[in-house]
C-alpha cells in the first residue's frame, strides 16, 4: 500500500489527551490507529486555491488533524463565490480570501498550523511553495498554474493530488513522481478552460473536496488504496463513477526521464 512519510517523522511523537479524544473516532479505524494520527500531525499539506474546492479540502484536513496547512491563493472574495466557499464570511466580500480561510481554520482547529500566502502560483514562486510539503493538493482554477505545480512536484519528488471539476463533472487522481503518469503525460496541451465563469453548485465542489481530502489522508497514513495511476471521473448529476488507467509516457518532457 502506497503512503508517504512526513519529512522529519518523529517516532516518539506523542498525542496529547485532548488530541486522543478529539480524533478518537478515526483512531479506532482499522489500519489507522494512533500512529496514523501522528503521521497526520507531522505532515505539511500545500493547497493551491482556497475556493469551493480547495477551501473545503483544507477544512476536512484540519478536521482530521493535519499538522500544517499552507494555503496559496491570490485575489479577494466576490459575492458570487459564496454559494460554495464555506470558509468565507458574507461581510468579507472584497477582502483577501486566503486570510479569511486561515482565520476560519484556526478557529475550527487550533491543533493545525495554518500559513496563508496571498499569491497565485507562478513560475517564479512555485518551487518555494512546494518546498517542505509532504503532499501538494492542486485545486487551482488555472491550467497554467497546474502545469507549474506538476513540474515542481515532479522535480522535487513530492506527491500531488490533482482535483478538478466543471459543472456537474469532477475528476481526481494522485501523481507519484517517477511512478505514475504526471499531468503532462495526460494533457500535453491545456484543454479549453474558462477561469471565471463556469457554472457550479456548491455541493458538487464540496463532494469532490471530501474525496480529495480522503485521498490525501490515505496517502499520508496508508489507511487505504489511493488513485495512483488511475483517473477517477465522477458524473454527479447521474451519480456514476468511471476509473481510467493513466499511462506514463516515456517521451514526456517533464517526467519521461525520471527514474522510479
Amino acid at each position: 500500500m502506497v503512503q508517504v512519510e512526513p519529512s522529519g517523522l518523529d517516532a516518539v511523537f506523542a498525542l496529547t489527551d485532548d488530541q486522543r479524544e478529539r480524533y478518537s473516532r478515526q483512531i479506532q479505524l482499522p489500519d489507522f490507529g494512533e500512529f496514523g494520527q501522528q503521521k497526520l500531525a507531522q505532515s505539511t499539506v500545500l493547497i493551491t486555491g482556497v475556493g469551493g474546492l480547495g477551501g473545503t479540502v483544507a477544512l476536512y484536513l484540519a478536521a482530521a488533524g493535519v499538522g500544517k496547512l499552507v494555503l496559496a491563493r491570490g485575489g479577494t472574495l466576490r459575492l458570487d463565490d459564496l454559494n460554495r466557499q464555506v470558509l468565507m464570511r458574507h461581510d468579507g466580500v472584497g477582502e483577501l480570501r486566503v486570510l479569511q480561510a486561515a482565520e476560519s481554520l484556526r478557529r475550527f482547529n487550533p491543533d493545525t498550523l495554518v500559513e496563508p500566502i496571498a499569491e497565485y502560483v507562478t513560475a517564479d514562486n512555485v518551487a518555494g511553495l512546494v518546498a517542505g510539503a509532504t503532499v501538494v493538493v492542486d485545486a487551482t482554477h488555472n491550467f497554467e498554474e497546474r502545469y507549474w505545480l506538476n513540474d515542481a512536484c515532479v522535480q522535487a519528488r513530492i506527491p500531488m493530488v490533482e482535483s478538478a471539476m466543471d459543472g456537474m463533472e469532477a475528476q481526481l487522481t494522485t501523481i507519484l513522481p517517477g511512478t505514475t503518469a504526471c499531468l503532462r503525460c495526460r494533457s500535453a496541451t491545456p484543454p479549453p478552460w474558462d477561469r471565471r465563469n463556469f457554472g457550479v453548485l456548491g455541493a458538487v465542489s464540496g463532494a469532490l473536496a471530501c474525496l480529495t481530502a480522503l485521498e490525501v489522508i490515505k496517502l499520508i497514513t496508508g489507511c487505504g488504496p489511493i488513485l495512483s495511476g488511475t483517473l477517477a471521473r465522477f458524473d454527479l448529476a447521474e451519480l456514476t463513477l468511471r476509473k481510467l488507467p493513466l499511462l506514463r509516457q516515456s517521451d514526456c518532457p517533464c517526467c519521461g526521464a525520471l527514474a522510479p
